[in-house]
């Protein structure tokens, strides 16, 4: 557990997340670091969604027992224009729009934009994951060295 995560009361950290997103403008519920992220999914507290191509989740890896919701398809990154009704769909049964949603994409770029379509369509409690599942490129063109899910050891799996 990193020491973000013990010194922060999961709730209180999602109360920092909203403040900080109104201090930035963004139009959803706010970001999380994936440990912080990890522990809301292992609490029952959160639903973790990936929002990446169902080729990235099975060629670079996936959080187990997350769920598939694809921002966009294929290698050109076609934006799913289906992409609201499907995420409402796969979260009927948890909440539904007020579901605790955390959205997972490469590196929190194309999750952040999930999160706005959703919070658009009355989504109340959705977070995008930043630093995404790889992480931010680096001056060598890799990704992975600094941030990103699999970055802090967190759990993933690869078919």
């Amino acid at each position: 557990m990193s020491v973000e995560v013990e010194e922060l009361v999961l709730p209180e950290a999602l109360a920092q997340a909203r403040e900080r997103a109104l201090e930035a403008g963004w139009p959803y519920a706010g970001g999380v670091t994936p440990p912080v992220a990890w522990q809301l999914v292992q609490s029952g507290q959160a639903l973790l969604v990936d929002v990446r191509s169902g080729e990235e989740r099975k060629f670079v890896g996936h959080v187990p027992d997350s769920l598939h919701v694809a921002w966009a398809t294929g290698t050109a990154l076609t934006r799913n224009p289906r992409f609201v009704r499907e995420l409402e769909a796969r979260l009927a049964k948890d909440g539904g729009k007020e579901a605790l949603v955390l959205l997972l994409c490469r590196s929190g770029k194309r999750s952040a934009l999930a999160a706005e379509a959703a919070a658009k369509a009355g989504f109340t409690s959705v977070f995008n994951v930043l630093e995404g599942f790889e992480g931010e490129i680096d001056a060598a063109g890799h990704r992975g060295g600094a941030d990103g899910w699999r970055f802090h050891g967190l759990p993933w799996v690869q078919d």
